[in-house]
């Protein structure tokens, strides 16, 4: 309760955008690859994966636009608003009518909208807050809850929708959440926010004019260096984290027992697995976090990181054991019948998500502390960036385990994984010295 009440404006608004965002994208592949006379465009999964990579990837590239945006001409508070018009637009295009040109002037406007929307949220979230103001991270964690709020509850409105209506009435059901979003950011953020991301940094008067002209101080520029490299090893772990929405929801669908009692549980439910773990766990991460501090056992971002990776490895691990449940790659056995327990992909599933609550969340916070404030929205667009380049090749991944395998893909992001976590483990001193005691 002692955040400011423009926390939960923001939460809000980010919860409906994210409901809009998860509900969609737990159809898309399922979308693409159902038969036209089932309501879908009859992809190939190989073609589904790549157009999956595709999309996702530049979902998360366009912030980086976006925010260059918002910091030099038009604010934050406008950028939402202009990004959640693209995204609703898009999400109607989706469901208007069942077509390639429908599908790809949908995927552009959520693209660009995204691009608007997603850096410049997280941007205010920390302008919040002054400098130094332990409650940051928190804040992020309360944030990052809201985000997984709506990722929860997205997946099993618009999969029933799917299922006993059709996937034109799961995209509209998208399009109803951000708008419920757009009206309470309209209707109460000149109560909530006050001047919070009104003008542009670039445009900002006298002295905060000053500092976004002065050139980048020697200390700025290792802190640029340290999000950098940090932002490398996040898209390792993208990578893997985003077989979600695509490897293994084609596993999913075609290779995993979802029988329970004689109810065939929805494909899509199952990405409702990952934000109902995080809002479970979230809270308890974030006390065992404080714990540590209190006792001087705290835990460096670059350390915390390093776990993620190892533990999104560890959970690839537990998918390779799925497969050999059933005595082999699914290419080794293209026996749709012979199907996996479910208990591991919930397993594999609490694994990733651990791993997320020790990467995701303190990636925001870590940006919010290192940028530099003329280029806040910059740089939380290039940790998001990081999501695009790991979702391309997620995408491009996934498209290999009809050729490979999923045994082979799934062995190789776990051993790639868990060998870069002992790594950035090792760089933890010298990455320490960039932060400027900031990490």
């Amino acid at each position: 309760m002692s955040h400011p009440k423009g926390l939960y404006l923001l939460f809000t608004v980010e919860m409906w955008e994210r409901f809009s965002y998860y509900g969609m994208r737990a159809l898309l592949v399922l979308y693409l690859t159902a038969q036209f006379l089932s309501g879908g465009l009859g992809f190939s999964a190989q073609s589904a994966s790549l157009v999956y990579g595709v999309f996702t990837g530049l979902v998360y590239f366009t912030p980086l636009i976006g925010g260059y945006i918002a910091d030099n001409y038009i604010g934050q508070r406008k950028s939402i608003v202009i990004g959640s018009l693209l995204m609703i637009a898009g999400h109607l295009s989706l469901a208007s009518v069942q077509a390639l040109p429908a599908l790809y002037i949908g995927l552009a406007l959520l693209i660009l909208g995204n691009g608007m929307f997603k850096p410049n949220i997280s941007v205010m979230v920390g302008g919040l807050y002054p400098d130094g103001d332990s409650r940051r991270d928190s804040a992020f964690t309360i944030f990052y809850m809201g985000i997984n709020l709506g990722s929860f509850f997205a997946p099993l409105l618009t999969g029933w929708l799917a299922v006993n209506y059709g996937y034109r009435y799961g995209f509209l059901a998208a399009a109803t959440g951000l708008a419920i979003g757009l009206v309470c950011y309209l209707s109460l953020g000149k109560r909530l926010l006050g001047n919070v991301g009104m003008v542009a940094s670039g445009k900002a008067g006298t002295a905060e004019q000053e500092s976004h002209d002065n050139k980048l101080s020697p200390d700025e520029k290792n802190r640029i260096k340290a999000i950098v490299i940090l932002t490398m090893f996040a898209v390792v772990f993208f990578a893997g984290y985003e077989q979600a929405g695509c490897s293994m929801t084609l596993f999913t669908e075609h290779y995993l027992e979802r029988n329970v009692n004689g109810f065939e549980v929805p494909t899509a439910w199952f990405q409702s697995l990952n934000p109902f773990m995080i809002l479970a766990l979230a809270p308890l991460i974030t006390m065992f976090w404080g714990w540590l501090d209190r006792k001087g056992l705290g835990i460096s971002i670059p350390r915390k990181m390093g776990h993620g990776l190892i533990l999104l490895g560890l959970g690839f691990n537990v998918l390779i054991f799925a497969l050999l449940s059933r005595g082999g790659d699914v290419n080794d056995l293209p026996d749709t019948s012979v199907k996996s327990p479910m208990w591991f992909m919930i397993a594999a599933y609490f694994l990733h998500t651990v791993g997320e609550l020790c990467l995701s969340p303190i990636g925001l916070s870590m940006v919010s502390r290192l940028a530099p404030v003329k280029y806040a929205s910059l740089f939380m667009g290039v940790w998001l960036a990081s999501s695009a380049v790991a979702n391309f090749f997620a995408g491009y991944l996934s498209s290999l385990t009809d050729a490979y395998g999923f045994l082979e893909i799934y062995f190789l992001l776990s051993q790639v994984s868990i060998l870069l976590g002992v790594v950035l483990a090792v760089l933890n001193k010298p990455l320490l010295k960039l932060g400027g005691g900031k990490l």
